[in-house]
């Protein structure tokens, strides 16, 4: 193992400490490696990444060659939102579909699977669960990622799904503080303003988090949102009111805060990713999550040196600084611990093969029960003969990405050789569905229906020329039901596409 570089100060070593930074590449990078050497405590993982198990096991491995307490953190939620599977599509349902059949039993199982196959393959915090209640449904970015929009609902699947991945020694980081629900701007483009008062605050957004903390939740996200009843002037992000006055002081949470990615324009478009770092740091954040699209050494070194400076100029007090780094330094330790005491069930590498962790089908048992499948008017049979797909897609948000497949048609095929799909947007014409579908059923498929004004004129106009279409719908069910049979998965992950194909063929529960 790589000891700390000597002539590395401990002013220098705190700055590495506090950043989780990402890189490109399925193996780490040597700048990364020398990095880890010099202090840097903790690594962020995204898609692209990822390539298998066993190679991902092999990469979190190498990163423990050099320093065996270092952090490897994962944006798994599971659902829409998955790295480990991102070209596959999630073997397990997001919060959404888990919150629509609400047993926190079922959401417990669920994150403990979820935390298995993660800390079998190295990885010891996940950027997850979202507690978000997600009041607005216009929300862009949070969605099918919340429980619902009920902040008690939410509460106990954010504590059971805290319980599942802490239980095999997965840290959880619940997010985003202290709310992002009632947000109709996605942060990743710009700065969302929530104006509600203090009392709605504590009775909607803040009963998850309060919930978490007592838990015993390991880390906390902060969001990049402006609440003018907490903080007219800074995001949540870099506002001491905010992380010190009330996550730290009136909730008492005492384990690690972690920024969302400090790239994100809410943040980085006015003061800058290191501007930024320094301003979070300084209003009680310990560790700043930068990757998602900025993933280079000059990045490191760029926010390394900024937070350097900042303490030498007295900007960042240098036991602010010392703090954060202490807090993430306990909680590897904690994450270090467990993999000591867990034997071959959390040892990175140890077996590690798709499908074989127990309770496998856990992902598709919850999938299946969260369908809601309710009849039209019209009777409806089920489909013997293959059919034609037409998804109608509307553009992904950046947390979930363009990479991961979402839909039936995959599933369908399986069920239904033949089965053919096309996709359409809002510049598609409903004419070209029904001739490219001729005399076979059709299948739509649609997300978010209920924001979409193109895609309702296009299911009234494919409704009306052919009504015995199934309708399913993959985000949120605001929508009224339609169609012959109209299937609510509650997310678009890939079991859910297969429970919804069952329902299509009739096999289903």
């Amino acid at each position: 193992m790589t000891t700390l570089v000597h002539g590395s100060d401990t002013l220098t070593r705190d700055a590495l400490t506090v950043l989780q930074p990402g890189f490109v590449g399925t193996t780490a990078p040597d700048w990364l490696l020398r990095r880890i050497g010099e202090g840097l405590s903790s690594v962020g993982l995204f898609g692209r990444n990822i390539v298998t198990p066993g190679q991902l096991a092999a990469l979190t491995a190498q990163l423990r060659a050099e320093r065996d307490d270092v952090l490897v953190a994962i944006d798994e939620e599971g659902g829409d939102v998955t790295r480990l599977e991102v070209k596959e599509g999630s073997s397990f349902p997001g919060n959404y579909a888990l919150g629509s059949v609400d047993d926190v039993e079922l959401t417990r199982a669920v994150a403990r699977e979820l935390g298995r196959r993660l800390a079998r393959c190295g990885v010891d915090l996940n950027w997850a669960p979202s507690a978000d209640v997600n009041s607005n449904v216009e929300n862009p970015v949070i969605g099918v990622r919340s429980f619902g929009p009920d902040p008690d609902l939410v509460a106990r699947h954010t504590v059971a799904y805290v319980d599942g991945l802490q239980g095999v020694g997965v840290a959880a980081c619940t997010k985003h503080f202290p709310g992002h629900g009632d947000t109709n701007v996605d942060s990743h483009d710009a700065l969302p303003r929530i104006d509600v008062d203090l009392a709605t605050l504590h009775a909607r957004e803040l009963v998850p988090f309060r919930a978490a903390i007592a838990a015993g939740t390991k880390a906390v996200m902060s969001a990049h949102i402006l609440l003018s009843a907490l903080d007219p002037h800074r995001p949540a992000t870099l506002s001491p009111q905010i992380l010190t006055g009330l996550l730290r002081q009136e909730l008492g949470f005492e384990g690690l805060i972690v920024t969302d990615g400090m790239e994100m324009q809410a943040v980085a478009a006015t003061y800058g990713i290191e501007r930024g770092s320094v301003l979070a740091i300084a209003a009680g954040a310990d560790a700043i999550c930068v990757g998602g699209g900025l993933c280079d050494e000059d990045t490191v070194l760029r926010l390394r040196d900024a937070l350097v400076s900042a303490v030498r100029t007295g900007e960042l007090p240098e036991e602010r600084l010392a703090d954060a780094a202490a807090r993430v330094r306990a909680l590897a330790a904690w994450t270090q611990a467990h993999r000591a005491r867990g034997g071959a069930e959390t040892v990175p590498g140890a077996a590690v093969q798709e499908g074989t962790a127990p309770g496998t089908d856990i992902g598709l048992v919850a999938a299946r029960r969260a369908l809601k499948v309710t009849r039209g008017e019209r009777p409806h049979t089920p489909m013997t003969g293959a059919p034609f797909v037409a998804s109608f897609t509307p553009v992904a948000n950046f947390a979930v990405g363009d990479e991961t497949p979402w839909g039936i048609a995959a599933e369908l095929e399986r069920l239904l050789p033949g089965t053919e799909t096309g996709s359409y947007d809002e510049s598609s014409a409903v004419d070209e569905v029904l001739a490219t579908a001729g005399e076979r059923r059709i299948v739509a498929v649609v997300r978010d229906v209920h924001r979409y004004p193109w895609m309702t004129a296009a299911l009234d106009r494919l409704l009306a020329a052919r009504p015995d279409t199934v309708v399913v719908e993959m985000g949120l069910n605001e929508a009224e039901p339609r169609g012959a049979l109209h299937i609510a998965t509650h997310g678009a992950a890939r079991v859910c596409g297969r429970a919804a194909a069952e329902a299509v063929v009739g096999t289903g529960a």
